[in-house]
């Protein structure tokens, strides 16, 4: 363990109840529903749980350890908005504006109808749109609107090849699959919020992040690829058939699960680790440890600050992880599943009614999570830090669910 743990006692929670989450994640494995996973936890900015069990490579017999590195998919997302987000301090955009002011390509993008005709867009997509993901943008697996089909056509979930700016450009190309503001519909939207950070910013991507976030909060083995001497410590991929693989959409994947499909998957043509300069994304992209996302996530509970590094204001987390939907659009989908008591602020969900999620928590606490199943929460009420890593695709279990549960359970004051 890379930081050092204090009696959770000391911080007003049970050592007893945090030893659980070990047993609890060793049984996930000993039922076959994942391979190995690290789960942290910090109250107070200090680290009163860290535990590792099973595997990472089975084929090769290597266990899940604190140098761990995995895949974080769609935990990129709060990383990226993040690093938008911080330019915004800067004055370089307003939220309100229409994304076509810096990406002109979107300007004359139109709306496909239900019918399958196009329409002009009633108002542009905003800055925000994307980061809310309220933009008219969608994901190609997500086949609820016909638009879907394009982006399966073109690719543009699973070909690393193309840079960020090729990937935009093409994108601005495929009509919307709804009139922007109008529904809250999971998309690609903060991929293009990561391109705005490269027409805004002079660095690209890829440097900006290091500049602005990595290198600051020490995290050293994040970023868009892993180098060959610690492509060891990367863990293989278990689970269902790739979720961005070449024209998957939800309904093979619920195939899949039905036929309980779980085995070891390549995904390396989709999430390649060795062109860190050309596969830099907004949605997906970033490989990271257990100890880096937890230094970002703390980063996030201190208001901004970690070791004495300022990167963010706190008036601006504080924006961007209060609700920013409307109840006209809630509750919020994805791929079927109803998310009850939770809104969306800009990169992460955020609480807004601890009951109607059905389980603990507290109102304004927000995280995410990524496809294979890593996953990350911050709740400011109780000054409290929660970070998972394991390498599943897109499963029906949540283990997650359960490690927070037993998290909450630990509190004693």
């Amino acid at each position: 363990m890379s930081q050092p743990a204090v009696s959770a006692d000391a911080v007003g929670m049970s050592s007893d109840r945090l030893a659980l989450i070990g047993p609890a994640m060793e049984a996930w494995i000993a039922e076959h529903q994942i391979a190995g996973v690290s789960t942290r936890v910090s109250r107070r900015g200090q680290v009163v749980h860290e535990h590792h069990c099973g595997l990472r490579n089975i084929e090769a017999g290597l266990p899940q350890d604190a140098d761990t590195i995995h895949r974080i998919y769609s935990m990129t997302k709060p990383v990226v908005s993040t690093a938008l987000m911080m330019l915004h301090e800067r004055a370089a955009f307003q939220l309100d504006e229409p994304v076509a002011k810096y990406l002109p390509a979107f300007a004359s993008t139109p709306v496909m109808a239900a019918d399958g005709s196009l329409e002009t867009a009633l108002r542009p997509m905003q800055i925000r749109d994307l980061l809310t993901h309220t933009s008219g943008l969608t994901y190609d697996f997500l086949d609820d609107y016909p638009v879907a089909q394009q982006y399966r056509d073109r690719r543009l979930m699973n070909d690393p090849t193309r840079t960020l700016a090729e990937l935009i450009d093409e994108l601005a190309e495929v009509p919307l699959a709804f009139q922007p503001g109008s529904a809250w519909h999971y998309s690609v939207g903060i991929d293009v919020a990561a391109r705005l950070i490269e027409v805004l910013a002079d660095p690209p991507l890829h440097d900006y992040l290091h500049d602005e976030i990595f290198d600051p909060l020490g995290m050293v083995d994040t970023d868009f690829g892993v180098s060959d001497d610690k492509i060891a410590l990367l863990a293989e991929m278990y689970g269902l058939p790739d979720l961005v693989g070449p024209d998957h959409k939800k309904s093979d994947l619920v195939a899949a699960a039905l036929s309980g499909f779980n085995e070891h998957i390549d995904v390396s043509a989709t999430y390649p680790t060795n062109s860190p300069d050309v596969f830099c994304r907004g949605g997906v992209g970033l490989f990271s440890t257990l100890d880096d996302f937890w230094r970002f996530a703390q980063m996030l509970q201190n208001g901004g600050v970690f070791d004495d590094s300022r990167i963010i204001g706190r008036k601006t987390l504080e924006l961007m992880h209060m609700n920013h939907v409307p109840n006209t659009l809630l509750p919020l989908e994805i791929m079927g599943d109803e998310l009850f008591g939770l809104g969306f602020g800009l990169g992460s969900r955020s609480m807004i009614d601890v009951a109607a999620s059905a389980g603990p928590g507290s109102v304004g606490e927000f995280g995410w999570a990524g496809a294979a199943r890593t996953y990350y929460w911050v709740d400011p009420v109780e000054d409290l830090v929660g970070v998972m890593m394991t390498q599943y695709m897109t499963g029906v279990h949540s283990p997650d669910r359960v490690f927070r549960s037993l998290v909450y359970a630990a509190i004693t004051d």
